[in-house]
């Protein structure tokens, strides 16, 4: 069906060979047959792991780990709040002022939480129309439904394959690259080091345990990240660092953590901590390399075996080029470490068998390329890469990365695709000059500044004059920088469609809004232990979805139905035939190397299991012979000096990692005369991201006065007058929020953190209204890592804190809508 015929029957609500989503919906729940939904126990995952529950008159009452997870997580803790919360989108919705004048509507009211609850044909009739408008109006250019994130577990019911398969069907629209997560890591490393690392396996647990004399945790805490995994978790890595812990009691391992603070891992394992200034890891980095140089204790013939331009690089660090040698002296006034322990550092990276773990975060600031650089640099120096206990990682505190994988494969996704030789039926492929991908943090300077041109990783974006969004399972409003910033560029979008279970700050900000369900209210399947591969886990489901809400397949499908690409959607598979499907797909992979039941079978039991891997070490194959086993760099080494990256001519990125001052930075840097804190927004450690912050429950376990927690040094609170449990306000040029303080001496002074993931919770619609939760994000700076990988630059933030005097507003973030009526 081409353009004209659509747009005559579309908005009619009917469509050539639609059935009624409820003959659907009905047809497909009679084929269950297998006594599912009947109360009693039944098997599920999640990000938080997998768990079994128990129903009673069609209410989850009870949630137990899975006998296979032998470390659980809290976090289950919060499942049933976040099954029954307040806060859960029971009907389709639409903004008040939208649902009047469409996309003329007045963009200042946006954030002012008033909207109207619909029917859901009126909603699918106001998102048709909106996608034809934008796509005759202006073209795919001004559609962007590439804004996706974490979304829930299942293999099925992908949140982000069901909307882009299904509006792929209806036109064509600007897509991202990268993530927040990883976004500098992912763009420097294959220049570097041949591959991303970040999402690769690394080096099994039990050899670094076996052969490592010293661990180095950089900016890395794997016992709170490691309580959550992409897909269904086993928690595996968790059982490790209490083996670890043993280790470090016998003496027979040494483990160090350089990081602001003495984070969970730190604690946990009862190890030094040495206090680094925040955004300053690669000048301490610099030092190390010169104090190696300087007594020749790095290993020559491996950088001379395996490395190419070592002798760029060592011309920086020892002045020859900028006639400032990066000398212990020299690193102590930046990074806070004291010269004579830079100098310890030396000596200990260069004793023995030494793992070198990175965390994420440092790569999330201005210039986040570099510490990771450097980081490979330092490792290349010490000469282990490739040796079992020895080496640099940059993963084994994500998604079990370091457990033996099993070898196992897991069963695929809904496909992300329409099917092949399947045209849009807006087939309109003109993005009119603008670019068609643009990197996953620039979403924001594409709204506010179209057409500019900037660079990113060797070539030009231009970024296209976005008009529509479309977001499902993710949640922008929080992992996002500046907040402000965010509602002047939502002021001139014309129309932003939201599918969520809860009414988290991305709803608030959208014009039409859909109720999914919960990964607990449908049938799906999941890998079972990420990178662990440990097997195939049946995601039944616990309880119908709740009010008016359906799943994501059910959603996109009645749409896909309604422009007349049911079939093309569908592939004429129901749920369960979908579940069998992929099930088949995986049992047809994994023959010759274990037989899998049939999918009747499989359903039934909950879980197949692959069994356990054999142990692996990343990088031996390099190790043992770079010639035949080259990296994916494009000399086949490791590349301390870049060719490539130096001819990009990059002020903010050169030839190799060097150290060059931020915007702003704590510790005497720029603009810390005004704003002398640093804050982080680390990940939580009771939640992923944002999920689960809807779950009262689980929230009353950490919250101060129901509000996010700041946690400071106790100098720093007692300068400013504030105790443990006050309320106080963070703000600088960028915003305010208030938030509850936690005073800790695990913090070193100068350093706060408020975990990312809290709901933006503003008083009112204005731009500049104060945060009355504590989302950090409403204070952090919204600039490019650099030129090279233009991501995320969260950490780049500096705040003052002050007790807060008076009444504090109500806090907003929860419990839904105002619904009004028309």
């Amino acid at each position: 069906m081409k353009r004209r015929r659509f747009l005559q029957g579309i908005l009619a609500g009917s469509s050539a060979g639609m059935l009624p989503f409820s003959m659907i919906k009905a047809a497909e729940d009679s084929d269950d047959g297998n006594g599912i939904l009947d109360d009693g126990w039944r098997v599920t995952g999640s990000h938080f792991g997998a768990f079994k529950a128990y129903r009673a008159n069609g209410v989850v009452k009870e949630v137990r780990p899975f006998e296979l997870d032998r470390n659980p997580t809290e976090m289950l803790k919060g499942i049933q709040g976040s099954i029954y919360s307040a806060s859960r989108i029971r009907y389709p919705m639409v903004r008040l002022d939208f649902l009047k004048n469409g996309y003329k509507s007045d963009r200042s009211t946006l954030g002012d939480n008033r909207y109207v609850r619909v029917t859901w044909q009126e909603a699918y009739n106001l998102l048709i129309r909106e996608l034809n408008r934008v796509q005759t109006m202006y073209g795919p250019w001004a559609l962007y439904a590439g804004q996706t994130g974490w979304r829930a577990t299942g293999q099925f019911h992908s949140c982000t394959n069901h909307m882009q398969r299904a509006i792929a069907l209806h036109g064509n629209y600007v897509r991202k690259i990268g993530d927040y997560s990883t976004g500098a890591a992912q763009v420097i490393l294959p220049y570097v080091i041949g591959s991303t690392e970040v999402y690769s396996q690394g080096t099994s647990w039990n050899l670094i345990l076996e052969n490592a004399n010293t661990i180095v945790f950089w900016a890395n805490d794997p016992l709170k990240n490691l309580q959550v995994g992409w897909n269904c978790e086993t928690h595996s890595g968790i059982g490790y660092l209490k083996q670890l812990k043993a280790k470090i009691q016998e003496k027979k391992i040494r483990a160090i953590s350089i990081d602001p603070t003495v984070t969970k891992t730190a604690a946990f394992l009862g190890i030094e901590t040495v206090y680094v200034n925040p955004q300053t890891d690669v000048p301490l980095m610099l030092a190390i390399a010169h104090e190696m140089i300087v007594n020749k204790s790095y290993d020559a013939e491996f950088i001379r075996g395996y490395s190419l331009g070592f002798k760029e690089f060592k011309a920086y660090v020892m002045g020859d080029t900028d006639k400032t040698p990066k000398t212990p002296e020299w690193a102590e006034p930046i990074c806070g470490v004291p010269k004579a322990k830079i100098r310890e550092l030396a000596g200990i990276l260069t004793t023995g068998q030494v793992q070198i773990m990175m965390g994420w975060c440092i790569q999330r600031q201005q210039h986040g390329e570099q510490p990771y650089w450097m980081a490979v640099v330092l490792a290349t120096m010490i000469g282990q890469i490739g040796l079992p206990g020895g080496g640099i990682s940059f993963g084994h505190h994500y998604s079990s990365i370091g457990t033996p994988s099993s070898g196992g494969s897991g069963p695929n996704a809904f496909p992300l695709n329409p099917p092949e030789g399947v045209e849009p039926i807006f087939d309109n492929d003109d993005f009119n000059g603008y670019s068609k991908v643009i990197p996953v943090a620039r979403w924001i300077d594409a709204i506010l500044e179209p057409g500019k041109v900037i660079n990113y990783n060797g070539g030009k974006v231009t970024l296209p004059d976005l008009k529509m969004i479309v977001i499902s399972g993710n949640n922008p409003w929080h992992h996002h920088q500046d907040k402000n910033r965010m509602k002047k560029a939502f002021h001139k979008l014309e129309c932003v469609v939201t599918v969520d279970y809860a009414w988290n700050p991305t709803c608030r900000f959208s014009d039409i809004v859909f109720p999914a369900c919960t990964q607990f209210e449908r049938h799906d399947l999941d890998l079972y232990g990420s990178y662990a591969q440990r097997g195939v886990l049946a995601m039944q489901k616990l309880v119908e979805p709740l009010f008016e809400s359906r799943s994501d397949w059910d959603i996109w499908r009645e749409f896909s139905a309604r422009i007349g690409r049911h079939q093309e959607y569908t592939m004429g598979r129901d749920e369960f035939t979908w579940l069998n499907h992929l099930y088949d797909g995986c049992r047809t992979k994994n023959k010759g190397k274990f037989e899998m039941p049939d999918f009747p079978t499989f359903w039934q039991q909950g879980f197949f299991d692959f069994g356990e891997g054999k142990p692996w070490v990343r990088h031996a194959e390099f190790r043992d012979d770079p010639e035949i086993h080259p990296l994916g760099t494009p000399s086949g080494l490791i590349e301390i000096y870049s060719r490539k990256i130096a001819r990009y001519d990059y002020s903010n990125c050169k030839g190799h990692p060097v150290w060059m001052e931020k915007e702003e930075r704590s510790h005497g840097g720029p603009g810390s005369d005004r704003f002398p804190i640093a804050l982080q927004s680390c990940h939580p450690n009771k939640r992923l991201h944002s999920q689960l912050c809807d779950s009262k429950e689980l929230r009353e376990t950490y919250t101060v006065q129901g509000r996010e927690p700041v946690y400071m040094n106790a100098k720093d609170a007692k300068k400013r007058g504030i105790n443990d449990g006050d309320l106080v306000r963070v703000f600088n040029d960028r915003g305010e929020l208030i938030a509850g303080a936690r005073v800790s001496e695990r913090y070193s002074p100068g350093v706060a953190r408020i975990h990312e993931g809290a709901w933006y919770a503003p008083v009112n619609a204005e731009i500049g209204s104060v945060d009355t939760y504590g989302d950090p994000n409403t204070v952090t700076l919204d600039i490019g890592t650099s030129d090279l990988a233009q991501c995320c630059s969260a950490f780049t933030c500096i705040v003052e804190i002050e007790k807060w005097r008076g009444t504090a507003p109500k806090v907003t973030a929860f419990g839904g809508p105002k619904v009004v009526e028309v």
